[in-house]
C-alpha cells in the first residue's frame, strides 16, 4: 500500500505522465512486493521553475526534466529502498527518458494506524486488511 506522490514540472503529455506513473508502481509490485491493485498515485505538475532541486553538493547537472517521488509505506527495508532507488532510475531511464540526475526519491515510513482506505475505518486495525 505505498502512496507515492510524483511531483514534475510542465511539458509532459498525459501518456508520458501515465508511463512515468505506471514505471513507479511497476517497482513497487517488484522491489517492495507491492499487492497486485495496491495502486495509489498523485501526480502534480508544477509551472518550469517552481520545483527548485539543487544537487546537495553532490555535483548534479538538473534540468527542467527534474522527477520527485515520494514513497509513503511501511515495513520496507533499508535493502528494499535502495533497490527501489536504483530501478526507479534504471527504469526511468529507460523506459521514460528521466535523466538519474533528474530523480529525487524520499521514502518515508509510517504505521498500520496511519491509513485508512476508505468508510472512516483504519482497515488494518479493524482486519478488513
Amino acid at each position: 500500500m505505498p502512496l507515492v506522490r510524483i511531483d514534475v514540472q510542465t511539458g509532459r503529455t498525459p501518456a508520458e505522465l501515465r508511463r512515468l506513473a505506471d514505471v513507479v508502481q511497476e517497482v513497487m509490485l517488484d522491489v517492495f512486493a507491492a499487492p497486485p491493485r495496491d495502486r495509489y498515485q498523485i501526480i502534480t505538475e508544477h509551472p518550469v521553475g517552481h520545483i527548485i532541486a539543487e544537487d546537495t553538493g553532490l555535483g548534479l547537472e538538473r534540468s527542467d526534466g527534474v522527477l520527485v517521488v515520494q514513497i509513503f509505506q511501511q515495513g520496507r527495508t533499508r535493502e528494499q529502498k535502495e533497490a527501489a532507488y536504483a530501478q526507479l532510475a534504471r527504469r526511468l531511464e529507460a523506459d521514460c527518458g528521466v535523466r538519474p540526475t533528474d530523480l529525487i526519491v524520499s521514502v518515508t515510513a509510517n504505521e498500520r494506524a496511519d491509513w485508512s482506505f476508505g468508510l472512516g475505518r483504519a482497515q488494518f486495525l479493524t482486519g478488513d486488511l
